[in-house]
């Protein structure tokens, strides 16, 4: 049963992952005995990230370019393959947040969660794929939310781009699984992360989130890890296009 969930000598690579959810999934695979590729724009940040990792046992490597810039994720992906090895595990977490009333939601702001959010999903994921497709096998796995089934005051264009996550993985599976890939989704609830940073400091969205969700609690990022190690591995290799929701059961529940 260990061998389904072993990770070893697999290569996976993680989009914004020097800090919150990111960093925890690739922590979380490393133990599983991945070698995890660091990415983000800030070169210090990462290099530093990979140097933590590192120091408690890990292969971890950095990987600098910006998610949103064609050019830059291109070069990125094959100086990866090239230098370090074949991508079997691609981890598309990299996004952000804005929250502002719908009526006076800037432009400006709601183009960049779309590039963020969902542009940076589709580059990756098709500059990775294509090498995953020359070699017959691959894993996606896309980071979704309970904004792409849920929506709430202020987040409108959010909720717009996790929904359209939760469909690029549906594509991304109908396309790409007679290859050899499964691509799926993780959406998460409520976690403890940078994100989540302005409404963990606001004790009446505490409360709220304490009584609408069944769990009774904000998630942990440790959390995620099982099902990322899950989805990345040899026990879901007839799982595709699917998106599991690690929420405390707040959308299953009114």
């Amino acid at each position: 049963m260990s061998d389904l969930f072993d990770l070893s000598g697999r290569r996976a690579l993680i989009t914004g992952s020097s800090q919150g959810i990111g960093l925890a999934l690739a922590a979380g695979l490393a133990r599983q005995g991945a070698s995890v590729v660091i990415n983000g724009r800030d070169a210090a940040r990462v290099e530093e990230t990979c140097r933590k990792l590192t120091e408690q046992g890990y292969r971890a490597e950095p990987a600098v370019f910006d998610v949103i810039d064609k050019p830059s994720v291109d070069a990125g992906i094959e100086r990866i393959e090239r230098e370090l090895g074949p991508i079997d595990i691609l981890i598309n977490n990299a996004g952000m947040q804005y929250r502002s009333p719908l009526e006076d939601f800037p432009a400006d702001k709601f183009e960049l969660l779309f590039k963020t959010n969902v542009t940076s999903v589709f580059l990756v994921g098709q500059a990775v794929a294509r090498f995953m497709i020359a070699r017959g096998e691959g894993k996606i796995i896309n980071i979704a939310s309970v904004q792409s089934e849920l929506a709430r005051p202020s987040i409108a264009p959010y909720t717009a781009t996790k929904g359209a996550v939760k469909n690029l993985t549906k594509g991304m599976c109908t396309d790409w699984a007679r290859y050899g890939l499964q691509v799926n989704a993780i959406a998460p609830g409520y976690f403890r992360t940078p994100l989540n940073q302005a409404l963990m400091d606001n004790p009446d969205f505490n409360a709220w989130l304490e009584k609408r969700t069944p769990a009774g609690r904000w998630g942990d990022v440790e959390e995620l890890i099982g099902a990322a190690v899950f989805l990345a591995s040899k026990a879901s290799s007839f799982v595709n296009g699917e998106t599991l929701h690690v929420d405390g059961g707040i959308t299953a529940s009114l």
